[in-house]
């Protein structure tokens, strides 16, 4: 599942939910708890499960609920909101560009919204004169199609706001 869904108007909502391979290292802390609390008695044991369990998958599920949106004329990252008129170009990484625009070519002023277990990212300039961010660097496992939302968006004839 990519996790990219359709909007209506040729909006772009992805949420860059975490692998399935988290949620059983999930699982396995909470078996952690439990194997910790055995000496308590089944009863801690099960609360040890359960609880160690569900305090792992809460964190997963609130680190994979990042989602990238471009709506009504802005762009819409994690917390940050920036307006379509306020970008410019956008580039498509790869997957080994991406690593190296996290890292060593990253400047630390950079809007980063970054999942390392998304290949692939999108950089898109931010132009507005007022704001001393050079760049927005967004993961996303569709980079092609969210750079397409934001030239659509761009280009859209009532002043950056995509007909609904």
């Amino acid at each position: 599942m990519s996790g990219v869904m359709p909007s209506p108007g040729g909006d772009y909502d992805e949420r860059l939910t975490a692998p399935r391979t988290w949620w059983l290292m999930a699982f396995g802390v909470g078996v952690a708890m439990a194997l910790i609390v055995y000496p308590f008695g089944p009863l801690a044991m099960l609360a040890g499960l359960v609880g160690g369990a569900a305090l792992a998958s809460a964190a997963v599920s609130s680190y994979g609920s990042a989602r990238i949106r471009v709506v009504a004329g802005s762009l819409v990252a994690g917390k940050a909101r920036i307006p379509v008129e306020a970008l410019g170009e956008t580039r498509v990484l790869d997957p080994a560009e991406a690593v190296a625009w996290r890292s060593h070519k990253a400047d630390p002023r950079a809007f980063m919204l970054m999942r390392s277990y998304v290949p692939t990212a999108l950089k898109v300039e931010v132009t507005d004169p007022a704001d001393p961010t050079p760049y927005v660097y967004l993961s996303t496992r569709s980079p092609q199609r969210l750079a397409e939302a934001l030239a659509a968006v761009r280009t859209a004839p009532s002043g950056g706001q995509a007909a609904v």
